[in-house]
């Protein structure tokens, strides 16, 4: 049974669950996962971990996610994108000067306001149903960190500045609500008019395949060895693996915040803990 890493190409007008479904067809496992939700309006990396490296997907989803984005200045519709209801709309005429001393203010630490239209849950419904509802609620705000941010194109369409940007941001951050935050430093409505992902931790864009490629099964899995080749590795011997597999808490002599320990196989992933080593990822 093969386990591991496939780096997707999101097609746009997916969902990630469809694409989650196809590959599960496609490998004949229901044990399939994804490490980062992208909207249908997305394109771009979405890392999939099939049968034993579905253990992996808290580790991965943790990760720092590069993105190319596209957004017209002067534009507001009720989901941040360009696939909502248009709310208001304005003229803009944005230097490129303003607008990149904009885009540098964000960078480092901030609480981002969580959209509407999202499945983050609000006292055990998800706030897209309280918008569909015409309910009030108020939205959660979550600390965010943009690693860095940099203007790739600036035009002036219809009377309306259109930018796209490149930006490294960290787990939970909505580049919807980005879009709208940069907006609202300069005094006016924003939209996401395209995204795409071209990076989420190790993986990028140049190792992602197409679904129709995969399902002419021209693809390249990524082994847990190779996914975790990062970690501090400990090759067992007999007695070392008897207590390995058996999840047994260890002496941490490595001097290492998380130890792999593998013979042929990889056999687990330990994390430090007040200065022992203890299961954290078993893959036995």
């Amino acid at each position: 049974m093969i386990s591991g890493i496939l780096i997707v190409d999101k097609e746009k007008g997916m969902t990630s669950r469809d694409v989650v479904n196809e590959v599960s067809k496609i490998f004949k496992t229901k044990k399939i996962g994804h490490t980062g939700t992208l909207d249908p309006l997305a394109t771009g990396v979405l890392v999939i971990t099939i049968n034993k490296a579905t253990k992996l997907n808290e580790i991965i989803t943790a990760t720092y996610k590069e993105y190319q984005v596209e957004a017209i200045l002067g534009i507001k519709t009720d989901t941040l994108d360009i696939t909502g209801n248009v709310l208001k709309k304005e003229n803009t005429n944005f230097k490129k000067e303003e607008i990149k001393k904009i885009l540098n203010s964000f960078v480092g630490s901030y609480n981002q306001e969580v959209p509407i239209y999202s499945a983050v849950k609000i006292n055990g419904k998800k706030l897209y149903e309280y918008a569909r509802n015409n309910e009030e609620v108020v939205l959660p705000k979550r600390l965010v960190t943009i690693k860095y941010i940099n203007l790739d194109d600036i035009n002036y369409i219809d009377n309306q500045t259109v930018i796209k940007f490149t930006c490294l941001v960290s787990k939970g951050t909505y580049i919807r609500s980005l879009v709208n935050d940069i907006a609202n430093k300069l005094d006016t409505y924003g939209v996401m008019t395209n995204l795409r992902r071209t990076k989420q931790g190790i993986y990028d864009i140049d190792n992602a395949y197409k679904l129709s490629d995969i399902k002419n099964n021209h693809y390249q899995i990524i082994s847990l060895k190779d996914a975790l080749k990062d970690y501090f590795q400990v090759k067992v011997d007999k007695e070392l693996k008897f207590k390995v597999v058996n999840g047994q808490i260890l002496d941490n002599i490595y001097n290492q915040e998380y130890v792999l320990f593998i013979d042929d196989v990889v056999l687990a992933l330990y994390k430090n803990v007040d200065n022992k080593l203890k299961p954290y990822k078993m893959f036995i």
